[in-house]
């Protein structure tokens, strides 16, 4: 059974990559909303709905397990789309979320303990502008982590530089944030990723901030707990390495474009 890789654009291709890597008898199709991206800007309901399209799209391709490699999808959509929407005995939707907040708590998601110390203080958090509006990265961490400072930046321009391949200018724009955010918080402990593109600019981010911040980003968190939740959720795993691209934006154009997220362009299809 192929599992379904949704994400507003290109960005998911590096939660695709270190999947592939960790699983790679593995069937996976992946689908870019790139017709309507950037979701960073985008209002929750409008956010909700083209998640919900995608999903079910993802399910009308065999996909019994979808995840959600888009921050904002996962922030915005996530949580009521699991509790009002989704036939969990049939279907199964993750987000990239969870695998962070439990990296950083050190607690399994379904801990319903209440917060405890963890040693978790200043946390920089790095994201789109829907992902900070939505507040649900430092809500869910406060859940599970007393006394921890959770400060967000909005990364403005980022995702847009990144998906015109213009890394150059892409890095200089991560720097002005890390700059902006370290005006608020100097010497944050962590600082989390949170944006699929973002790992493409990892470096500029790494230089930007103090050495001894420990720096989170997702791909490899998330492939971790995909190998660990299909091993006790067997049904949804199998296949033979296959990978198929969907795109809702134009496949050249997307197919091409993807050479900056894996180095060679893809054969993306329609809807």
């Amino acid at each position: 059974m192929p599992i379904g890789v949704f994400d507003s654009g290109l960005g998911g291709l590096t939660i695709l990559g270190a999947l592939t890597r960790a699983l790679p008898e593995q069937d996976f199709v992946y689908l870019g909303d790139n017709g309507n991206a950037p979701y960073g800007w985008k209002s929750p309901d409008e956010i909700y709905g083209l998640t919900i399209a995608g999903v079910e799209r993802l399910f009308a391709e065999g996909c019994g397990l979808v995840v959600l490699a888009c921050n904002t999808a996962s922030a915005v959509a996530l949580h009521d789309l699991q509790v009002n929407w989704l036939n969990p005995a049939t279907h199964r939707v993750l987000g990239v979320f969870v695998p962070v907040i439990e990296h950083l708590t050190r607690r399994d998601w379904g801990d319903n303990a209440p917060p405890t110390h963890t040693g978790l203080s200043d946390v920089a958090l790095f994201a789109t502008p829907a992902t900070v509006r939505s507040g649900a990265f430092p809500r869910e961490l406060r859940f599970r982590a007393r006394d921890v400072a959770v400060v967000p930046q909005a990364c403005t321009g980022l995702v847009e530089a990144i998906e015109a391949g213009e890394l150059d200018r892409a890095a200089e724009v991560a720097r002005e944030h890390v700059a902006a955010l370290l005006a608020r918080l100097p010497e944050p402990q962590s600082a989390v990723l949170g944006c699929t593109h973002y790992p493409l600019v990892e470096a500029a981010f790494r230089a930007a901030l103090p050495a001894g911040t420990a720096l989170v980003s997702q791909p490899a968190l998330v492939a971790q707990s995909l190998a660990d939740y299909l091993r006790r959720h067997p049904r949804f795993a199998g296949g033979s390495g296959a990978l198929r691209y969907l795109t809702t934006g134009d496949p050249a154009a997307v197919g091409a474009r993807a050479a900056v997220f894996t180095g060679a362009a893809l054969p993306f299809a329609p809807t």
